[in-house]
């Protein structure tokens, strides 16, 4: 039986600098705004900061400077990650292009695909988004209806997707579509790139209940994309998409959505607590620690060239349960103890995170997908 398998986090020396020179650029480039953006800010889209962090080289950092990127560590992209989500700073624009979409096509794409789009990415100009989920399959992903059929001129997408986060601001999808016919599963699936401002594609808006715009629903209508780009082989889209998703599952993101909920409770708690107040922050405070070093340690198996699947849905499936957790256990200690009625930092963040919160355990698997997978790889099912 599989067990969750710790990989030290040895990032190579400076890291300590690193950090410091990253808390300085935040410090001087990070937007003004109402504290609730601090709070799932990798979900906050700036892209005058993108673009500040691109030409400071913190994005695509691991990449080849051929493509625009800085080729650094691994690690120390991580140590940039962590410090960007602890302090709240909005990095929505890119993130998706720099968590998967580049990587994607550093290791499936052509070199043309990579010269095209790399660079600009980098650079935090280029912005894309995921083109997964559907309509009525829910976390299915091998149940993709989206059919791509090959023509003389190129391939034509019919079909939707849905919970497309960031569409409305990027240029470029990576879609999962059926190029097999009467294909079923995880056979005959591609990945293409497609343009979003190609005829045929029509982005709409899916607001939630409080009013935020993040999703998006994308219909194809006979979109003519061209065989060069076709990311990878055809057909070898689910191998693909399934290497994408530990990217996706594993990063700091997945515990520190919630972080600066925890940072208020101190700041408003003062050096001395009520005793059921410190009781609470010093256990938030060990379960972010103790998912911290399970990410770390996923991190540097990623870096190592392993395929961390299991730690990393563990990672995410652990978190989420921890940023849920957080706002909840933090108002019911709270309630009498502080006035929430007030327009204060803690109040808003505390607000805003009790609403949107039951959504983190749905992007990017959800817990019941999560589980299966997290059974299987212990020799469960």
């Amino acid at each position: 039986m599989r067990t969750f398998s710790i990989l030290p986090f040895s990032p190579p020396p400076g890291v300590a600098a690193l950090r410091e020179q990253v808390r300085a650029f935040i410090a001087e480039h990070r937007p003004p705004g109402d504290a609730a953006r601090r709070a799932n800010c990798w979900a906050v889209a700036d892209a005058g900061f993108s673009r500040a962090l691109g030409a400071a080289g913190y994005i695509g950092m691991t990449w080849p400077k051929a493509y625009g990127g800085g080729e650094r560590h691994p690690l120390e992209r991580y140590v940039v990650l962590e410090e960007l989500l602890a302090a709240g700073a909005p990095v929505g624009m890119h993130w998706i292009a720099d968590r998967q979409s580049g990587p994607l096509l550093l290791r499936y794409g052509t070199e043309e695909q990579r010269l095209r789009f790399l660079p600009a990415v980098a650079r935090g100009e280029l912005y894309a988004c995921i083109g997964m989920s559907e309509p009525g399959s829910g976390s299915d992903l091998a149940s993709v209806r989206t059919q791509g059929r090959r023509t003389p001129e190129g391939w034509r997408i019919n079909g939707q997707k849905l919970w497309t986060t960031n569409a409305h601001n990027a240029q470029l999808m990576i879609a999962l579509v059926r190029t097999g016919e009467d294909s079923q599963r995880q056979e005959g699936l591609t990945q293409f790139l497609i343009d979003l401002s190609s005829p045929g594609v029509t982005v709409r808006p899916t607001i939630d209940l409080v009013g935020g715009h993040d999703f998006n629903e994308v219909f194809f209508d006979d979109v003519l994309v061209p065989d060069s780009m076709r990311v990878g082989e055809a057909g070898a889209g689910w191998r693909q998409v399934t290497a994408e998703l530990s990217l996706e599952r594993s990063g700091p993101e997945r515990y520190l959505s919630s972080f600066a909920l925890l940072v208020e409770l101190i700041r408003v708690s003062g050096p001395t607590p009520d005793p059921i107040i410190a009781g609470l922050i010093g256990r938030l405070t060990a379960e972010a620690w103790t998912l911290r070093q399970m990410s770390m340690s996923t991190a540097a198996k990623l870096a190592a060239g392993e395929d961390p699947a299991l730690e990393a849905a563990m990672v995410k499936d652990l978190g989420n349960s921890f940023e849920q957790e957080l706002p909840r256990v933090v108002q019911a200690a709270v309630d009498g103890r502080f006035d929430l009625s007030g327009d204060t930092d803690f109040a808003r963040v505390l607000a805003f995170l009790l609403q949107v919160s039951p959504s983190f355990s749905l992007r990017g698997g959800t817990r019941e997908v999560l589980r299966g997978i997290i059974a299987r790889g212990l020799g469960l099912r």
